[in-house]
């Protein structure tokens, strides 16, 4: 059903559609240091080696919600038969073992959170490795409830170390189909900046609502970006910028390590958006400049360039010019495909035959700098 026309049950009621009607939302997400306006609430996210006194962090009443970390990959092996992926027998049964006291700890937390009052989220790291595989896991882990936040947290874009945005849009869709909603992203600065400049390529990814992970006290000039306007939550501080002297956000029984995050509205609303679920909305591409440049590599005492007017989606017809080294010309048709939207990378190819001689062109490259 489209959110839009659902009741005000709050169940019923998408992320996207109450983060659009509520009225504690900013303009925007380029403020400094917005964790020090009391108004604004504070979610913690863990994996299952952070150490908690949860009656002292629950002193804390900014504090709206806990994102726990649930699947990690792959699940792992019940029989550990086999090499295992090159595991010995004994690392495989260490795992394990692990795997199972980590559930345990994460069903412990939930009970523990959900009683106190906070928001639940559960996030899936993403490794390299079948997506659809992974997000059957996730939820075989976390089981997640109507209300609970789903994330994706795709560490960079290296696919040999995480999962690529292309299995990442997998798992996300597999995700919708298995329970109906989205998943949130979670990601870093360069990866979204990167999702986003390419949007056409990641029509899912660019359209998650966003928890962005940078240390810094300010973010002015990093939204808008692609469709995200804005962040549904800020990871501001972790043990990268947090010592026992220094801290963005000092957390009651915690220790250094534990992330802190920020929302960019007060808890009341923060509690009518939480489960997010829906794709926020797809700005329109920008029309592509119309001129394209494209270049000949000379072999020999070949010289050659081509210049061809292309616009989205559209084929173009041309007429170059190749210059031999005795001071000849001689022109040629090409054919142009070009498919980007201005700010993003295109990549087309061309043929052109002059003569006899078959002249290879190289692709088309175009960056709105």
């Amino acid at each position: 059903m489209d959110s839009r026309g659902a009741s005000m049950n709050p169940k019923l009621l998408s992320g996207l559609a109450a983060l659009l009607l509520s009225p504690a939302l900013p303009a925007g997400a380029a403020d400094v240091e917005p964790w020090k306006k009391p108004e604004n609430a504070i979610v913690i996210d863990a994996y299952e080696l952070n150490e908690i006194d949860w009656s002292q962090m629950l002193s804390d009443k900014r504090i709206a919600g806990f994102i726990s970390k649930a699947s990690d990959g792959l699940p792992e092996s019940y029989s550990c038969k086999g090499d295992h992926g090159g595991d010995t027998f004994a690392h495989c049964k260490t795992m394990w073992r692990k795997y199972a006291v980590s559930r345990e700890l994460y069903e412990t937390r939930r009970l523990l959170a959900r009683s106190k009052g906070l928001l639940w989220g559960a996030y899936h790291l993403a490794r390299p490795g079948n997506p659809v595989d992974q997000a059957n896991h996730f939820l075989a882990y976390a089981n997640p409830r109507d209300d609970e936040m789903m994330v994706l947290d795709i560490e960079g874009l290296d696919p040999a170390s995480y999962m690529s945005l292309e299995d990442a849009q997998v798992f996300a869709g597999h995700i919708k189909t298995r329970t109906g909603r989205y998943p949130v992203l979670y990601t870093n600065h360069a990866t979204a900046r990167h999702i986003a400049a390419n949007r056409d390529r990641y029509r899912i990814l660019s359209r998650l609502p966003l928890w962005y992970a940078r240390y810094r006290p300010g973010i002015v000039g990093s939204f808008p970006m692609g469709n995200w306007d804005n962040y549904a939550l800020w990871q501001f501080s972790a043990a990268a910028n947090c010592t026992k002297r220094r801290c963005p956000y000092r957390v009651k029984g915690t220790e250094n390590d534990i992330d802190v995050n920020v929302a960019p509205m007060d808890k009341a609303a923060l509690r009518q958006v939480w489960a997010f679920g829906s794709l926020l909305p797809e700005k329109p591409f920008e029309v592509l400049d119309t001129m394209l440049t494209a270049s000949i590599p000379a072999t020999g005492a070949l010289k050659a360039s081509v210049e061809a007017a292309a616009a989205t989606g559209a084929v173009a017809q041309t007429t170059g010019a190749v210059t031999l080294a005795s001071g000849t010309s001689a022109t040629f048709s090409i054919s142009v495909a070009a498919e980007a939207g201005a700010g993003l990378a295109a990549a087309s190819t061309a043929t052109v035959t002059p003569g006899h001689r078959l002249v290879e062109v190289t692709p088309l490259n175009y960056q709105d700098l």
